[in-house]
């Protein structure tokens, strides 16, 4: 099968009407699918994004207290690695915070390119950040990075092009997909590098908790991929007969998020009818954690070249750069 290159840059990468089109065909076929999944990607609506804000939040979610006191301890580093006139661009940037402690420490960076599937959302923030950085090229890009994807053109008398990845997102892909994004980077990047955010590995009482809090917010954001395939796609799912699940397998070193039918059922998504015995789950999302020496050598095998790493006191979160060769 050929697969084709993702432009970036296209005004059409990532439309409206095109998602949706994505999000009936994903979900569909998860639904055929032996176990039932569909891909954590189609969590991120509107909602579904300002959803995930407050979970960054919540005192049992860990992961963005750790990471955004790596990033301020060490931009400086970073950024000195980077050079003066770099190009930054961000997978998944969602709501651009992260990102201001490092364009705070560049040296003079050139163009700042957010690229994430929510467009209305990006939008938001892509302005806010237009206004706090008024002298930096801002433009953000609506699409779909789990695919073949290329680069806008750099821009004339640039330095290098950094990949910021925070947030652990790497952890929702499956080894295959982690080594293919590695490989992409290799590919995209030529010279520049990679700065990578990820889970470690540690006591499945924490991760129990940062995915199953009190207030119920991970459930919300869980359910609302339901919730949006009502609203986006017509289909007829029953909220009330969902429930949230999340559990540490830790044999796949990794949480794993579903939604299960808490009775027998039938839903319409499209034009089909698809349907779930009690107990029966769809599987949304895998979150996995990984140790740095393993994580190295998959990006290493990818042509990468691991260089320093940053950790938090407990070493719950690790920041990992990688050189990418010419």
């Amino acid at each position: 099968m050929t697969t084709f290159a993702h432009d970036l840059s296209a005004p059409e990468a990532s439309t409206p009407a095109a998602q949706n089109l994505d999000f009936l065909h994903d979900l569909q076929n998860g639904l055929r699918a032996r176990p039932k999944a569909v891909s954590p990607k189609h969590f991120y609506d509107p909602r579904g994004s300002a959803l995930f804000d407050r979970i960054c939040e919540l005192p049992e979610y860990y992961p963005t207290r750790p990471e955004r006191a790596i990033l301020q301890e060490h931009a400086a580093d970073m950024a000195q690695r980077m050079g003066a006139r770099a190009e930054l661009l961000e997978f998944g940037a969602g709501s651009l915070l992260k990102v201001r402690l490092l364009l705070q420490a560049m040296d003079s960076p050139l163009r700042y390119l957010p690229i994430d599937i929510s467009s209305e959302h990006l939008q938001g923030a892509a302005r806010r950040l237009r206004s706090d950085f008024p002298t930096l090229r801002v433009e953000p890009l609506a699409a779909d990075y789990t695919r073949p994807w290329t680069l806008p053109p750099a821009l004339a008398h640039s330095g290098r092009r950094i990949a910021f990845f925070p947030g652990s997102s790497l952890g929702n892909f499956s080894p295959e997909e982690a080594r293919t994004f590695f490989s992409r980077c290799r590919q995209n990047l030529p010279g520049g590098a990679l700065l990578l955010g990820v889970d470690l590995i540690k006591h499945p009482d924490v991760l129990h908790a940062a995915y199953n809090d009190a207030q119920g917010v991970t459930a919300a954001f869980n359910l609302n991929l339901l919730e949006r395939a009502n609203r986006e796609l017509g289909a007829s799912f029953r909220l009330q007969q969902f429930a949230h699940c999340a559990f540490y397998n830790a044999p796949l070193q990794r949480i794993e998020m579903h939604l299960m039918s808490t009775r027998r059922q039938s839903v319409h998504v499209g034009d089909a009818v698809f349907s779930f015995e009690e107990g029966e789950t769809l599987h949304t999302e895998n979150s996995h954690k990984f140790s740095i020496p393993s994580l190295q050598a998959v990006a290493i095998e990818a042509g990468l070249l691991a260089g320093p790493v940053w950790t938090d006191a407990q070493q719950w979160f690790g920041v990992l750069w990688f050189d990418i060769p010419l």
